[in-house]
């Protein structure tokens, strides 16, 4: 019995989502990060704790979700990547380049991010 591939073309079957790798290559060629808080922040000791999900949003609104990497743990399913604290938030942001975060904190809004030439560290 012969075992069969299949390679998924992302831009084709899945063109509303990206990865983390993918994400910071559209930053980095113009699109904004966009951070939309799901739920509410809230302060749990000496951290705030909320849901956040982001998008990487082009000048004339093509909009790409940030999605987690497929594994086999995960059976290959597609999981939008959920931020649970602000210090997640402000690391990935940092992590892309920003050299500032500005997060919602209540469910519903959303906050946008446009990578600077001077902020950009990779390059």
């Amino acid at each position: 019995m012969r075992e069969v591939t299949t390679v998924m073309n992302w831009e084709i079957e899945a063109p509303n989502v990206v990865t983390e790798a993918r994400f910071r290559v559209l930053v980095e060629s113009g699109y904004n990060a966009e951070i939309l808080c799901q739920e509410a922040a809230h302060k749990k000791g000496p951290s705030y704790y909320g849901v956040w999900i982001m998008r990487a949003v082009s000048d004339d609104r093509v909009e790409k979700l940030l999605v987690t990497a497929r594994t086999r743990t995960t059976h290959n399913d597609i999981k939008i990547r959920e931020f649970k604290t602000i210090t997640g938030v402000v690391s990935f942001l940092v992590g892309i380049g920003f050299t500032h975060a500005d997060v919602p904190l209540e469910e519903g809004q959303r906050t946008s991010h446009k990578l600077k030439p001077e902020d950009d560290k990779s390059s």
